[in-house]
């Protein structure tokens, strides 16, 4: 089989299903894992060399979101088989992990692999409700419009022991995260993650335009990697979990200090 993946998290997904065999192009961010860099290049997020992969003649091009509609259009125009699927939440992203592992005949491997991250989840519901109180957080998944997290953060800080101060703006379509820098200051989060796909951080634009909300005075300001964060795949839970939560046990360490 030759699968072409316009999106990081589908090709992390084959190499832990053992199936990286599979993978004929990928996206120019894919970062995980390092080997994968080395993978022909057919995608970016919103456009793709349609001519080259149609010229690979894959078996299945996989994709992710209603952002990538018109690039699955024009891949079905060509005659291609094309899944594009639009997992907005933790368990739908473990079900998209048994579909692609269904798809490449590895169930038995996504069923152990979905298993291990349930397992861990719940381990980090148990040690998030351990601690004495939930740090407040804001995270801007882009600065301009300012844009929320999107669900999956949003349950990912939840289960790490914190609480996302917009969980009321999670709507799956970029526009139903926009919030505005009154709001922000408004709910004052104790906790800013700047976590921006395809640029970097720059934390003095947090320290500029929030200089008197709690996060910017206590200096809980962090940038947090999009290859973890904003891909909705097996990253989450490989180490997203541990980042997250070691950050807010160190907020919360302060506290006794």
């Amino acid at each position: 089989m030759k699968i072409i993946c316009l999106t990081e998290e589908t090709v992390e997904t084959l190499y832990l299903l053992g199936k990286e065999d599979f993978i004929a192009g990928v996206s120019q961010f894919v970062e995980r894992p390092p080997q994968a860099k080395k993978l022909p290049v057919v995608s970016q997020f919103i456009r793709s060399d349609i001519e080259k992969i149609v010229a690979m003649k894959p078996d299945l091009v996989v994709g992710f979101s209603d952002l990538q509609k018109d690039i699955a259009s024009e891949l079905i125009g060509q005659g291609l088989n094309v899944l594009v699927t639009n997992q907005r939440s933790l368990n739908e992203i473990l079900d998209n992990i048994l579909l692609l592992g269904r798809i490449v005949g590895a169930e038995q491997k996504a069923l152990e692999l979905i298993g291990s991250f349930k397992d861990k989840l719940e381990l980090f519901k148990k040690k998030g409700l351990s601690f004495e109180r939930r740090p407040r957080v804001y995270f801007e998944e882009w600065d301009h419009p300012r844009l929320s997290c999107i669900q999956w953060v949003s349950e990912l800080i939840d289960v790490c022991g914190g609480e996302n101060v917009f969980a009321h703006k999670i709507g799956s379509l970029a526009k139903d995260r926009e919030v505005s820098d009154e709001e922000v200051k408004s709910a004052n989060p104790e906790v800013i993650f700047g976590c921006w796909c395809g640029k970097k951080v720059r934390k003095e634009s947090f320290i500029k335009r929030y200089p008197e909300v709690l996060a910017v005075q206590k200096e809980f300001i962090w940038e947090l990697p999009p290859e973890v964060f904003l891909q909705p795949g097996p990253a989450l839970f490989v180490d997203g979990l541990d980042q997250m939560y070691e950050l807010f046990r160190y907020v919360l360490s302060l506290d006794e200090g």
